[in-house]
């Protein structure tokens, strides 16, 4: 299961302290792109993204991600935190 893969790459590269993955590819059916592991969301909370912009934050997901984004992966919606961030009331 793809969300697996992406789970086990993430967590060994960002040791986070929260990680959401969804699989939003049946919200993109009627895409040309589409099949059953095409879009996905990850929500993740590291202190790897201290002192990083969002940019830089995606750039590194990208980077963890780089060989499936090429060929498995159409789309990733990034949601990248701090744990201060995530808890700020």
């Amino acid at each position: 299961m793809l969300e697996k893969e992406i789970e086990a790459i993430l967590k060994i590269k960002f040791k986070p302290s929260e990680l959401l993955i969804k699989n939003q590819s049946h919200l993109h059916k009627k895409h040309k792109e589409y099949s059953k592991n095409s879009h996905f969301s990850v929500h993740i909370e590291s202190e790897m993204f201290n002192k990083k912009t969002r940019i830089e934050r995606h750039q590194m997901i990208y980077k963890a991600l780089k060989d499936i984004m090429k060929s498995r992966i159409h789309a990733l919606q990034i949601k990248a935190t701090t744990y201060k961030e995530s808890n700020l009331i």
